[in-house]
């Protein structure tokens, strides 16, 4: 019979920390999302600059070619932005920067993301000299 006071005393403490762990869960559960997003987030921006790199580098790669010009390769990136582009939202190809013996291409565009109002912009060029025939 003596027992039956101390176990009261632990329940009535046990009563006062009742709704703790909804409370806990619901502040981790907003930090997991938090970091969940982030991490996609990220992956998105990364993503989207490698495709706009692939871009840039496969109008270089058009352009630098005997007989080619920068606007050749300004329509090989787009043609490859069409195709695999959807990640780089709004996109622009330039070849502003090109002279005769080297050609640059730049790509231009923002990034899909997950929060609204959150604008985030990727830009990657390439440059590379232009292939010229010469006799010997």
């Amino acid at each position: 019979m003596r027992d039956w006071p101390c176990i009261r005393q632990r329940l009535r403490r046990a009563d006062g920390d009742r709704g703790v762990g909804s409370v806990e869960f619901a502040i981790l559960a907003v930090v997991v999302l938090l970091l969940t997003f982030t991490a996609i987030q990220v992956g998105l921006y990364f993503h989207a600059r490698k495709v706009a790199q692939s871009a840039a580098r496969q109008g270089v790669e058009a352009a630098r070619q005997f007989g080619a010009t920068p606007g050749d390769g300004v329509a090989q990136a787009q043609v490859f932005l069409a195709k695999f582009g959807g990640s780089v939202q709004g996109s622009s190809v330039t070849s502003a920067g090109s002279s005769a013996g080297q050609v640059r291409i730049t790509v231009h565009g923002s990034v899909a993301t997950l929060v609204p109002g959150l604008h985030l912009n990727v830009t990657q060029h390439v440059d590379a000299p232009v292939e010229v025939w010469t006799a010997q």
